[in-house]
């Protein structure tokens, strides 16, 4: 089994809350990657970033996780995972963000568990497993 990293845990390293060396360090042979999806939100908010030295410091940032993390991509599994679960989740009146759902669907693919923060979203969603970090 693996672990693919919420945008919501990296932004808390970012902000200094979590040592990403420390938190990979505690998986232990556990894979940690992040999804596309994942890498498309943090470079996401390098591009919104309007100081110029944030924007460097945010820039290098994404680079190093992006450097160092492993990314899965949105494969076709995932897209019949994807449907599956937005599908059952409309029959049930129940929304979750899109990203989220893709990011969940590639997990639920590939059998790895979610490490977030988000208390909202994720749970709601059938199938996956959290890991709250």
């Amino acid at each position: 089994m693996g672990a693919l990293i919420d945008a919501s845990v990296l932004v808390e390293i970012e902000r200094g809350g979590l040592d990403l060396q420390t938190v990979l360090e505690a998986q232990g042979d556990l894979e940690v990657a992040i999804s596309a999806v994942t890498a498309s939100e943090l470079l996401h908010g390098v591009h919104r970033a309007t100081q110029g030295k944030r924007r460097m410091r945010r820039e290098a940032f994404v680079e190093h996780l992006l450097g160092r993390l492993p990314v899965v991509p949105f494969d076709l599994l995932a897209a019949r995972v994807h449907a599956r679960l937005w599908a059952e989740l409309a029959a049930k009146g129940t929304s979750v963000g899109e990203r989220d759902l893709l990011i969940a669907a590639t997990a639920v693919a590939r059998g790895y568990a979610v490490a977030t923060h988000d208390t909202r979203s994720f749970p709601r969603i059938p199938g996956v497993t959290l890991l709250a970090w």
